[in-house]
């Protein structure tokens, strides 16, 4: 009998160990249309995210990923890459240019 308790406690405490390193995030991805969803939330998966989810009216991604294997500035910095600036991260005017001109957004002032 103790034995199944220790089981059940070495378990629990994993678990709990697990779920304390996955973060949810809330992101904003300057974008316009169902085409740049796709590219934010494939690249945000690229960079680790277990889910990514971008709101085309709100250019809000609500990420959720394991942060011993990725971070907040890892996604953006990948999503920078892809072409779309976000609250942290710019993206080379290189990979913003090569966007379809249906994703390309208005882009603040000096970038």
């Amino acid at each position: 009998m103790k034995n199944i308790i220790l089981v059940l406690a070495l378990v629990l405490g994993l678990t709990t160990l697990n779920a304390q390193s996955v973060k949810s995030e809330k992101i904003k991805v300057y974008g316009n249309c169902s085409q740049c969803r796709s590219h934010i939330q494939k690249a945000a998966k690229q960079a680790g995210a277990t889910d990514a989810k971008w709101d085309v009216d709100t250019k809000i991604l609500t990420v959720s990923f394991d942060a011993t294997k990725t971070s907040s500035k890892k996604i953006q910095s990948s999503i920078a890459n892809a072409g779309y600036d976000t609250q942290d991260a710019t993206a080379p005017n290189e990979a913003y240019q090569k966007l379809d001109e249906c994703c390309q957004y208005d882009r603040k002032k000096g970038k």
